[in-house]
């Protein structure tokens, strides 16, 4: 899965290699997160897959907020903040515009991004902000001890809905494609290979990233998706979605989606003679369509590059807007103190 445009190797630099390895993106904290958390296969995909990119340690900052997930900025040897809650996508954006050459990542939850921090994070979506973000999802309060949660399912009985939940869970990825967000992907804690795909190819895209990572809570959610992450069930329930290859998945590769109308449908086939008429998957359509149909399937769960599009990034357009003002009008620091109102101080 690697860039498939010249224009999405742009931020990435020409120098030849960089001797980097893992250890070089490892700090010197203790890693404290509950043994058997997610968290440790995405930190340890996210360190192996750096060096790859011939980005020097000192070109990349990882920002969080508030949650389990946001100790990842501790545990990378890059530079890296610690926010507040929810407005990690805020503090990312500032970093972003005042040092485009830095690569931004931003690391957060179903609770912090999607909660408190759901407007920040809608808006750096749309902003087309060059940040790389990263949702873990286990759909559960884990830091402060089991709450539901955004994405909680209905029914979910949890410390703060003892009766079951009543609300609507937000579907993560409908919501970064309705804020239209240029790269929206999906992946999971547990397939390492392919989330270590999905993230390199998030590395060369240039603007706004939205990842959601299927994260497993084994203390207060443990086996939140394991319906359909599971390895004996996975094959079967979980589609991975690639540009330009039709939707075929199970585990004798004997089942593929059709459109029947609007609706996507499960057809199986021989799989030597698979049929005309299987959906093709495009990351690059020009409407979100495609990507939204994926989006709400809910078996088999999509997981890839729902969409990879350009447009013109947030610091880009800010950039050429401050340029054009300044050639025409350039700026006169001397009138500007010496303006209208001034006084002299007499002895």
């Amino acid at each position: 899965m690697a860039a498939e445009s010249d224009n999405e190797m742009e931020m990435l630099p020409a120098a030849g290699p960089i001797a980097q390895t893992v250890k070089d993106f490892k700090s010197d904290q203790m890693v404290r997160w509950c043994p058997g958390c997610g968290d440790f296969a995405i930190l340890a995909t996210v360190q192996k897959m750096l060096p790859t990119l011939n980005i020097p340690r000192e070109k990349y900052v990882f920002v969080s907020g508030i949650g389990c997930s946001s100790r990842f900025p501790y545990y990378m040897n890059t530079y890296g903040f610690h926010t507040i809650h929810g407005r990690a996508p805020t503090i990312a954006t500032g970093i972003k515009c005042s040092n485009p050459e830095m690569q931004v990542w931003v690391v957060t939850g179903d609770g912090d991004g999607l909660s408190i921090g759901g407007n920040h994070l809608i808006h750096a979506l749309r902003r087309n902000v060059d940040l790389k973000i990263l949702l873990f999802n286990n759909r559960i309060y884990g830091l402060t001890k089991g709450q539901y949660s955004p994405t909680s399912e209905i029914g979910k009985k949890t410390k703060s809905s003892p009766m079951g939940t009543i609300d609507t869970p937000i579907n993560p990825i409908a919501l970064a494609l309705a804020a239209e967000a240029s790269f929206v992907a999906r992946a999971v804690d547990t397939d390492l290979p392919f989330l270590g795909e999905v993230l390199t190819r998030a590395a060369h895209h240039k603007g706004s990233v939205f990842i959601e990572i299927f994260q497993n809570c084994i203390v207060f959610n443990d086996g939140a998706f394991e319906n359909v992450v599971a390895k004996d069930v996975r094959d079967e329930k979980m589609l991975k979605v690639i540009h330009g290859k039709p939707m075929i998945f199970g585990v004798q590769r004997d089942k593929g989606i059709v459109l029947n109308g609007l609706e996507p449908e499960v057809v199986a086939f021989d799989p030597a003679n698979p049929p005309k008429g299987l959906l093709v998957h495009d990351e690059k359509a020009p409407t979100a369509t495609l990507a939204n149909l994926l989006g709400h399937m809910a078996e088999p769960v999509p997981q890839g590059i729902f969409r990879a599009i350009e447009r013109p990034t947030l610091h880009e357009l800010m950039d050429a807007q401050i340029d054009s003002a300044k050639q025409a009008k350039p700026a006169d620091l001397q009138k500007l103190l010496n303006g209208p109102e001034t006084w002299t101080v007499a002895a």
